[in-house]
């Protein structure tokens, strides 16, 4: 099985660490190590309140983050790592539904959302760097409508443009290497 260990820590760098926030404008509500209230109700079973997320410890965060953005949406069977990294970070930002479309659409699989068979093979067998540059041109686009349809979200577009920039930035130094 594979350490996941060091993909992990990369997304709760990205997601704040174990920074609590709760900002009237972000959709997510009260959020620690990048996990919502919603996300957290979800995978405890339960509505979680704002005092539940202020206290997940850095190791609830990282199971969280291996079972719902991992394991379950078979993130993990995707091989080529750079495109996993990519797709779990999708999968935390936008929701693993959205993530496996795009992955889906990359690759020329039906997207229905659902990584099965038939997407891993299709995934498995394209370029890392045209689906890479498929999901990142999906993501960018997102980013754009949200703040188009809310302006309250331009607030945060610079740093979802910067998490977008540094894995532009990650596979064009992948891409000088090959």
């Amino acid at each position: 099985m594979t350490d996941h260990t060091p993909l992990i820590t990369d997304v709760l760098k990205r997601e704040g660490w174990d920074k609590y926030t709760n900002h009237a404008e972000d959709r997510g509500g009260p959020t620690k190590w990048g996990i919502t209230q919603r996300a957290w109700s979800g995978y405890i079973g339960r509505d979680a309140t704002a005092d539940d997320i202020a206290v997940i410890t850095e190791l609830q965060a990282r199971t969280f983050y291996l079972h719902e953005y991992i394991i379950k949406p078979h993130f993990d069977l995707i091989e080529n790592a750079f495109v996993q990294e990519l797709v779990i970070d999708c999968g935390v930002n936008h929701g693993t539904r959205a993530a496996a479309k795009w992955l889906q659409r990359a690759a020329g699989a039906k997207a229905d959302g659902a990584v099965g068979p038939n997407t891993l093979f299709a995934v498995n067998t394209a370029s890392p760097y045209i689906l890479a540059l498929r999901i990142l041109a999906s993501r960018v686009k997102l980013y754009g409508r949200l703040v188009t349809r809310d302006h309250r979200q331009a607030k945060f577009a610079a740093g979802w443009n910067a998490r977008a920039a540094s894995f532009l930035t990650a596979l064009a130094r992948e891409m000088g290497e090959a």
